[in-house]
C-alpha cells in the first residue's frame, strides 16, 4: 500500500520540473543565446576523510556546498540547508532549541544527561550539545553533510552522520565587503568582512547582524510579538605561517541571540476575539512574576556563545603531517516560554541551559602514492546543566487540568480567565502564585584513540578501514524544589521534590566503533562505493528522585547505549567536461536499544529505550550546467524509518521516526549572466517538498488534537544586478514566495498536560539587499 503522500509527491515533483523550466524560459536572453551550451560546474573539494579530496573520491555519502553557493542562495539559517540536502531536516524552534535530523534520526534533547545523535562540527571541533550547537551562517568556506555512522571521522556523536561547517580563513591580499538589507516585518540586516596581511601573518574579521519584528502577533499587553529575531555574530581570525611547513589558525567567534518568544498556540482555547488556528494571532501573556522567577520579564531567548579554536598544521616531511586542534566553547541560554499557548497564567516555564566544552585532538596523517592514513587521540570534556523553573497561579492550574469541582471552564468564551482563588479562600487571597524548579546536570569526559587506513590495491580498487576506541566517564546529577501548594496541599507538578538537594550517579563505558569502505573506479569520472559502519549513542545515566520509606531518595535509570550497523552502497560521478555531477546511494540501518525522547506528566523530557528499529532509504543528487550562465540542481530522498512492529517494543512498535518525512525533494537554479562588460545578472530559485511528518514518537493525537503535519512545499527566489567594475550589487529576495502555511512543531511541553501547542512556520518574507565589495 502506497503512502498517502505518494501521489501528491509525484505531482509536486512534476510541478518542480515545470517550475525549473519556467525559470529558465523567463530569462529569454540567457535561453536564446546559450540554450545549447553546457557549462562546467564548480568542482568541490572536501576534507571528510581528514584530507583534501574531490567529492566523488570519498567512499561515503556526502553533500557539500561552498560559501559562494550559500551566498547566492541567500542561506543564513541552518534550517534552510534542509531544502538543498537529501536526508537532512533541521528544525529550528529557536536558537535555544534546534533539532538536527539525519536519515530520520533526531538529535534535539536539551537534557544535560543525554548524548547527541548527530555530530555538529565547527572548524573541526565537536559542538553537538543541542542548546549550544546553533550558529549563524556567515563568511562560510564550506558545509559538508556526511551521512551514516562516522565515529572514526567525527567522533562518537556521529551515530547517524555529521554536519561540518568550516569558516573562511584570512588571506594575504586585501579584500573587504559590506552589505545591508531591509524587508517586511521591519527586517534589517548587515554583514561584512575585511581581510589582508603579510606573508607570515594575515587577519580576517567578519560580522553579521540581523533584526526582524515577530511575524506572529501577540495581543497580550505586556509581551512582544513572537518569532522576532535579534542576532549578532562576530568572528576574528588570525593565520600565522612561521615557516613553509607550519600553518597556525586562531579563531574566536562570539554570538548573541535576543529573539522574542516562540509562538506556542493552543488549539483548545482561543485568544480574546480570535480563533484556535495556529496561523492567527496569539495571546501569550506569560507569567506576571517572570522577572523574579525566571530572571527575564518577557517571553524570548537570551543566548550567548563564545568559541575559541586553535589549529596547528605541521608538515613534518613529504609523507607525514601533524595536526593539533584545541577548542573551548561556552554557551549560556535562557528561554522563557508560555507552554499552554493561552492568556491564562497556567503553564509558564523557562529553560536555563548552560554548558562548557573543551576538546583536544592530536592527529598524524600519512600520505604516499598508494597509502593514505591517519592516527590520533582526542580528549573531550563537557560540563552542562539544564534548569527548568515553573510558574503558575494555583487555582488557574488546578481548574485548567480539571482538579477543581464546579465545572468552570479554564477560559470563558469571552476570553477571560477564571481565577477562583478569592472564592476558594473566602477572600483571603486574590491570587496564589506558585513556583518550582527542577534541574539536571551532566559532566562527561571521554578519551578516544582512532586510526584510519586507505590503500589503493589497483588503479580501480581502494579499500578503507577505520576504528575508534572510546572510553567515557559520565556523572549525572539532579535536583528539584517544589513546595506544597496552598489549595492542593501537595506540589502542583508530579515531581518528588528533593528540597534543592542534589542526587548523583556515574558510570564508565567504552566501545569499539569500526568502519569499512570500498571504492571502485569504473573510469576517470565514475566511482562505485560500499560501506559498512557501526554507530553508537552512548549510555544515559538518568538521575531523578522518588519516594521511599526512608524519604526522598535518588531514582537512577541507566538507558543502554543505542547501537546501529549501517550498510550502504552508491555511485558518484561526473561527465568529462564536468557539466554534470551526480550521486546516488542506498542504505539500510539496523538499530538496537533505540533511544527516544519522551515527556513525563510534568513536561520533563527523558530518554527511553524503544527496542529495535530499522531504517532504509535512497538518496540522490544531481547538478547540471544547463548553459554557461545557468546551473540546475536537484536532490531526492526516500526513507522508511520505523521502530520494529514487535510487541517487545511496547506502545511505540511500528511507529515512524518523529520529524522524518518519507519523501523529500529540492530543486533549484543558479544564474550568473553577463549583460555587458560592466553588468551581471545574478539569481537563484529553490523549490522544496517534504511529505507528511509526525511531531511526537507515538504518531498519535494528543488530547484529541492531531499533531502531524501534511506535505509542505516552499519556493524561494533571488534576483540581483551586479556592477562588476564598481563592485556593487543590489538583490531582491523572497522566501516562502507563495506564503504557504505550515507547522514547525506540535505537541511540545503543553501536550503533557493535555494542552498541546502548535508553532507556525514563517510566512512570506521579502526584501532588498545592497552590497559593496572592496579589492
Amino acid at each position: 500500500m502506497k503512502s498517502k503522500t505518494y501521489l501528491p509527491f509525484r505531482k509536486k515533483l512534476l510541478s518542480t520540473c515545470i517550475m525549473g523550466a519556467f525559470f529558465v524560459q523567463a530569462l529569454p536572453s540567457v535561453a536564446a543565446e546559450e540554450a545549447l551550451a553546457i557549462a562546467e560546474i564548480e568542482r568541490i573539494t572536501v576534507t571528510t576523510q581528514k584530507r583534501a579530496q574531490p567529492l566523488q573520491d570519498v567512499p561515503v555519502t556526502v553533500s557539500a556546498f561552498n560559501g559562494e553557493t550559500l551566498e547566492q542562495l541567500g542561506i543564513q539559517d541552518l534550517d534552510v540547508l534542509s531544502d538543498i540536502t537529501p536526508g537532512l531536516v533541521i528544525q529550528e524552534q529557536s536558537p535555544n532549541n534546534p533539532g538536527f535530523v539525519i536519515r530520520g534520526i533526531t538529535s534535539d534533547s536539551g537534557s544535560a544527561q543525554a548524548a547527541p545523535k548527530v555530530s555538529v562540527y565547527y572548524n573541526g571541533t565537536d559542538i553537538s550539545r543541542s542548546r549550544g550547537s546553533y550558529f549563524e551562517l556567515f563568511d562560510i568556506e564550506r558545509v559538508e553533510v556526511v551521512k551514516g555512522p562516522q565515529a572514526t571521522l567525527f567522533g562518537t556523536a556521529a551515530s547517524v552522520g555529521a554536519l561540518s561547517v568550516t569558516t573562511r580563513k584570512p588571506q594575504e591580499e586585501f579584500e573587504a565587503s559590506i552589505s545591508a538589507g531591509f524587508g517586511n516585518f521591519a527586517a534589517r540586516q548587515m554583514q561584512g568582512f575585511i581581510t589582508g596581511g603579510q606573508q607570515s601573518m594575515q587577519g580576517r574579521f567578519a560580522f553579521t547582524y540581523r533584526e526582524r519584528d515577530g511575524y506572529v502577533k501577540n495581543i497580550a499587553a505586556t509581551q512582544p510579538d513572537l518569532h522576532g529575531i535579534d542576532r549578532l555574530g562576530a568572528r576574528a581570525s588570525l593565520r600565522f605561517t612561521p615557516s613553509d611547513a607550519v600553518l597556525i589558525d586562531l579563531i574566536y567567534n562570539h554570538e548573541e541571540n535576543n529573539d522574542t518568544g516562540t509562538a506556542f498556540k493552543s488549539r483548545r482555547y482561543a485568544p480574546t476575539g480570535g480563533d484556535t488556528s495556529p496561523y492567527s494571532f496569539v495571546e501569550a501573556s506569560g507569567s506576571p512574576v517572570s522577572a523574579a522567577v525566571f530572571g527575564k520579564s518577557e517571553l524570548g531567548v537570551d543566548r550567548t556563545v563564545d568559541d575559541l579554536n586553535l589549529t596547528i598544521n605541521w608538515d613534518l616531511n613529504q609523507q607525514w603531517k601533524f595536526t593539533s586542534i584545541s577548542a573551548q566553547r561556552r554557551f549560556d541560554s535562557l528561554e522563557v516560554f508560555d507552554a499552554d499557548g493561552t492568556q491564562a497564567w497556567f503553564l509558564e516555564f523557562a529553560e536555563d541551559a548552560r554548558g562548557e566544552q573543551f576538546s583536544q585532538e592530536f592527529r598524524f596523517n600519512y600520505a604516499a602514492e598508494q597509502l593514505n592514513s591517519f592516527v590520533g587521540i582526542s580528549y573531550f570534556d563537557e560540563e552542562g546543566s539544564q534548569r527548568v523553573p515553573f510558574s503558575t497561579e494555583e487555582s488557574v492550574f488546578l481548574n485548567c487540568i480539571g482538579r477543581l469541582p464546579g465545572g468552570k471552564p479554564c477560559i470563558n468564551p469571552d476570553g477571560t480567565v477564571n481565577v477562583l482563588t478569592p472564592l476558594l479562600t473566602q477572600g483571603r487571597f486574590q491570587t496564589l502564585p506558585y513556583q518550582g524548579v527542577y534541574q539536571n546536570f551532566g559532566d562527561n569526559q571521554s578519551v578516544s584513540v582512532f586510526a584510519d587506513v586507505s590503500y589503493q590495491l589497483t588503479e580501480q580498487w581502494e579499500l578503507t578501514a577505520g576504528l575508534r576506541y572510546v572510553d567515557e566517564d559520565k556523572t549525572s546529577r539532579y535536583s528539584s524544589d517544589f513546595a506544597r501548594s496552598v489549595l492542593a496541599g501537595a506540589p502542583l507538578l508530579p515531581i518528588v521534590s528533593t528540597g534543592g538537594k542534589q542526587f548523583s550517579a556515574d558510570g564508565n563505558y567504552d566501545a569499539w566503533l569500526p568502519r569499512f569502505n570500498a571504492l571502485y573506479r569504473l573510469n576517470e569520472s565514475m566511482n562505485l562505493y560500499a560501506t559498512v559502519s557501526k554507530g553508537r549513542r552512548s549510555e544515559v545515566v538518568d538521575v531523578g528522585s522518588m519516594n521511599s520509606p526512608a524519604g526522598v531518595v535518588p531514582r537512577v535509570n541507566e538507558v543502554p547505549a543505542e547501537t546501529l550497523w549501517n550498510y550502504e552502497a552508491g555511485i558518484k560521478g561526473n561527465t568529462a567536461d564536468n557539466g554534470l555531477r551526480y550521486a546516488l546511494s542506498a542504505f539500510s540501518q539496523d538499530y538496537r536499544d533505540f533511544q527516544v525522547s519522551l515527556r513525563d506528566s510534568a513536561g520533563n523530557t527523558y530518554i527511553a529505550n524503544a527496542g529495535q528499529a530499522k531504517n532504509v532509504g535512497i538518496e540522490a543528487e544531481i547538478s547540471l550546467g544547463l548553459t554557461d550562465s545557468v546551473e540546475w540542481f536537484t536532490n531526492l530522498a526516500w526513507l522508511d524509518a520505523k521502530i520494529d512492529d514487535d510487541s517487545s517494543n511496547g506502545n511505540l512498535a511500528g511507529k515512524r521516526f518523529r520529524l522524518q518525512p518519507e519523501y523529500t525533494a529540492g530543486t533549484g537554479l543558479l544564474l550568473a549572466k553577463d549583460l555587458s562588460a560592466n553588468y551581471r545578472l545574478n539569481g537563484s530559485m529553490v523549490y522544496s517538498f517534504r511529505s507528511d511528518i509526525f511531531f511526537e514518537e507515538a504518531n498519535a493525537p494528543v488530547a484529541g488534537f492531531d499533531i502531524s503535519q501534511g506535505a509542505v512545499q516552499q519556493t524561494s527566489v533571488r534576483l540581483g544586478l551586479e556592477q562588476t567594475s564598481a563592485n556593487w550589487s543590489v538583490t531582491l529576495y523572497a522566501t516562502n514566495l507563495f506564503d504557504k502555511e505550515y507547522l514547525v512543531d506540535a505537541g511540545n511541553t503543553g501536550g503533557a498536560f493535555g494542552y498541546p501547542s502548535f508553532i507556525a512556520g514563517a510566512p512570506r518574507q521579502v526584501g532588498i539587499e545592497f552590497r559593496q565589495n572592496f579589492m
